[in-house]
């Protein structure tokens, strides 16, 4: 009982590590989230989960290590991801302009597409399935207290720890919306504030990415 409460932990933190540093993927939900409310900005994190269920599928096939060996795939896809982030970008800034329009349908799913096609062709979430996804999907047990073996034990690779990875993630894409709408709402500069910082996110992680892809494909 202890070792699987353990290792569903274990996957919740691991979630988290995904989910949580600062980057495009916060960026986009953080916009979505202050401008149209907290569905849209819930709806823009499930498009990133939603990625990285597909990378996880990816990753038992063994798709993800080939893409890693096949540097004009791994090109084209972190250009189509930089050009993607320099056009969200640009919709970002533009949308600092307006104002909090509350939640609506058609906003929801467009948050939903941004944010997925951003994860899909981000080299970084590939990055993490090829680093800590490993560890996640390797059959295997190992001490989470380091010289104390047999103390808090954690099971990889079964159903425990991914449904843990999966709740750390769904946690985030909850309780990241909620707290900037919530902020929102007490101020009213917030949202065109954090529009203007997440366009500016998006562009310099755009130009970097465009950067990488002329690096790998000459």
């Amino acid at each position: 009982m202890i070792e699987t409460l353990v290792s569903a932990l274990a996957g919740v933190v691991l979630g988290l590590s995904l989910a949580a540093p600062p980057g495009p993927m916060n960026a986009v939900i953080a916009e979505e989230s202050v401008l149209r409310g907290w569905r849209s900005g819930f709806s823009a994190g499930l498009g990133a989960m939603t990625a990285d269920a597909c990378f996880f599928v990816l990753a038992l096939a063994g798709v993800i290590a080939v893409v890693k060996e096949a540097p004009l795939v791994r090109g084209i896809m972190v250009g189509v991801g930089g050009l993607l982030m320099l056009y969200f970008a640009y919709g970002a800034a533009k949308d600092a302009s307006g104002t909090f329009t509350g939640e609506g349908g058609d906003a929801d799913a467009k948050g939903f597409r941004k944010a997925f096609a951003l994860a899909i062709t981000n080299p970084y979430q590939i990055i993490w399935w090829l680093t800590a996804g490993v560890g996640l999907l390797d059959p295997g047990r190992f001490d989470a207290l380091s010289g104390v073996p047999g103390t808090l034990t954690v099971t990889t690779g079964g159903p425990v720890i991914i449904v843990g990875f999966f709740t750390g993630i769904a946690l985030w894409i909850i309780g990241f919306p909620a707290a900037l709408v919530a902020t929102g709402k007490r101020v009213d500069s917030f949202a065109p504030a954090v529009a203007y910082l997440s366009a500016g996110v998006l562009a310099l992680a755009g130009v970097s990415f465009m950067y990488e892809a002329a690096t790998t494909l000459t």
